[in-house]
């Protein structure tokens, strides 16, 4: 039985290397991230079970590293690509150094756009793939005031990008074979963002996260949001309130609250 080729960034921990573990039994791996010890120890024991792994040391916030994993797709055998990198840098703007709004942003919001350009010829070539990326919950958070949500103008700019990145590429791929998703998980027990949702309650771990990625590709789902039981709902009032914005703003003239330029 022949076995798909997978590349996951951000594999060396945490959800990327939940995603190798669940993946390695059917799949072959390129694991993807910036600390090569962390990736060989788990590319020794995804072997252990079968998988054929390649180590890809490359550190996405950076043109060159982008390069290294974008010249990689461009071979065009992987089928299933998995842009798991990320970088919390919670902090209010104003506070945020210059050249770190676009190694953030880089990371965050360029990098995954970036894969999925590099993937996607082998995979319309191939009529077959699928292309995931992990965003965040924060991504819906823009117009949340609530003080415990940290500071996250440039985090949550960035995933919510990808959202509608993936949202909208899914409809541009339709017919074509090739699959995309975006999962928005809320917080998870990993090391990101310095392990400060290790000992937190509601933190979901990330063996579960990538689980429930997985099983909502093989229920058809674009957006995954691990821990939410009534998705479908959801989802509607998010779509019907794009609409009403789509719809309604789509106007000749300004509403009326704005009043008529007076032409003289």
């Amino acid at each position: 039985m022949s076995r798909t080729l997978a590349l996951i960034t951000g594999a060396s921990s945490g959800i990327g290397a939940a995603y190798a573990r669940l993946l390695a039994d059917d799949h072959d791996l390129v694991l993807v991230a910036r600390r090569v010890d962390r990736l060989s120890g788990l590319a020794d024991q995804l072997r252990a079970v079968g998988a054929a792994v390649e180590v890809l040391p490359a550190d996405l916030g950076t043109p060159e590293g982008l390069a290294v994993v974008t010249d990689r797709l461009a071979a065009g055998d992987v089928r299933l690509l998995i842009s798991n990198a990320g970088a919390g840098g919670y902090a209010r703007l104003a506070d945020v150094a210059p050249e770190e709004v676009t190694r953030l942003l880089a990371l965050n919001a360029v990098a995954p756009v970036q894969l999925a350009r590099a993937a996607l010829p082998g995979m319309l070539a191939a009529g077959n793939g699928t292309i995931v990326t992990v965003a965040s919950l924060l991504a819906f958070s823009a117009g949340q005031a609530n003080p415990h949500i940290p500071s996250r103008t440039l985090y949550a700019a960035a995933k919510a990008a990808t959202v509608a990145f993936t949202r909208t590429l899914a409809h541009e791929l339709t017919g074509t074979g090739v699959r995309v998703q975006v999962v928005c998980p809320g917080l998870v027990a990993t090391e990101f963002n310095g392990g400060a949702a290790r000992n937190v309650p509601v933190a979901m771990a990330p063996e579960d996260v990538a689980q429930a990625g997985l099983a909502g590709l093989r229920q058809g789902e674009t957006v995954c949001v691990p821990g939410l039981e009534d998705r479908t709902a959801a989802l509607e009032a998010l779509l019907s309130a794009e609409t009403a914005l789509m719809a309604g703003g789509n106007r000749p003239t300004p509403a009326a609250r704005y009043g008529r330029a007076q032409v003289h």
